[in-house]
């Protein structure tokens, strides 16, 4: 063993622990472990986390790692680790910085030279994905919308043309304003997907176009309670054309500025996936 093996052999492990999104059965025999095993374990709400430890018995000691203190007090996990004691995080549900706390700590772990090891496990918008029926090949995962109309609907502008499917978590009491700004920018007949308290008592997955699911969401206030994953056909050219969407303009625009027309076309081919030819057509007819 070298000196610097032996020093980190001396340093503990961060597991990034992930935990069930409603059915405790999802739980993995290795996250029970793990739990089990760590000095401490960083939760995000301490009192919704001693709940499920409680249920399996489990009586490490728990600290608060959220959003509000994750930054300025990431440090005394760190010392922890540093003196030799592994540390889980969890968040109140599913996997750790998924949309959840999380990032700042494993980033200043790693900065530290701190091992950190990921248990996988339940997520929603893996689990919402799977059950879509919608192509999962190629996938992005925007997370939370902003929460006024005027963000949200800009943000939606940008991904209008986006050509793969698309994943948003949403709160119960913003789906209905989502699902109608998402009719209104992608088009009534884009089909979507609605998961909703996925693995509890209640779940739901209904699919439809979006002007149909807004409707639908609308008639049954039921279906405005509860954590919320909608997953959204990505835009299609319409048959026999092929089309270019903004992030690919932007990416031939960008090039141009550096690159001869047919290298700029090639390289941007390469990054985007759309053809060489039809970029080479485009550099030519917008002048850009």
């Amino acid at each position: 063993m070298t000196a610097t093996d032996a020093v980190n052999s001396a340093i503990g492990t961060l597991y990034v622990v992930a935990t069930p999104i409603g059915n405790l059965e999802d739980i993995s025999a290795r996250a029970l472990r793990i739990l089990n095993e760590v000095a401490l374990i960083a939760a995000e709400d301490t009192r919704h986390s001693a709940r499920l430890l409680q249920h399996f018995g489990i009586t490490t000691p728990l600290a608060a790692c959220h959003e509000h203190n994750e930054r300025d007090e990431g440090g005394r996990f760190i010392q922890r680790l540093l003196a030799g004691d592994s540390v889980a995080l969890i968040s109140d549900a599913g996997t750790p910085l998924i949309s959840d706390p999380g990032y700042h700590l494993v980033r200043q772990a790693r900065a530290a030279c701190v091992r950190v090891v990921p248990v996988p496990g339940a997520c929603a918008l893996v689990a919402a994905l799977c059950a879509a029926g919608l192509p999962s090949d190629r996938f992005i995962f925007e997370g939370f919308l902003p929460a006024k109309r005027t963000g949200r609907r800009s943000r939606l502008e940008q991904l209008r043309q986006e050509p793969r499917t698309l994943i948003f978590y949403e709160a119960p009491h913003r789906i209905l304003d989502c699902l109608q700004d998402m009719a209104s920018v992608f088009g009534g007949e884009r089909v979507a997907v609605l998961g909703r308290e996925l693995t509890k008592t209640f779940e739901t997955l209904k699919g439809a176009p979006l002007a149909a699911l807004e409707q639908w969401v609308a008639a049954d206030a039921n279906q405005q309670r509860g954590e919320c994953v909608v997953v959204v056909a990505g835009c299609r050219a319409p048959e026999g054309e092929e089309s270019v969407d903004d992030n690919a303009r932007r990416v031939l625009k960008l090039l141009l500025a550096e690159l001869p027309v047919k290298r700029a076309a090639a390289v941007a081919a390469e990054i985007t996936g759309v053809r060489k030819n039809l970029l080479y057509q485009l550099a030519l007819q917008e002048k850009f």
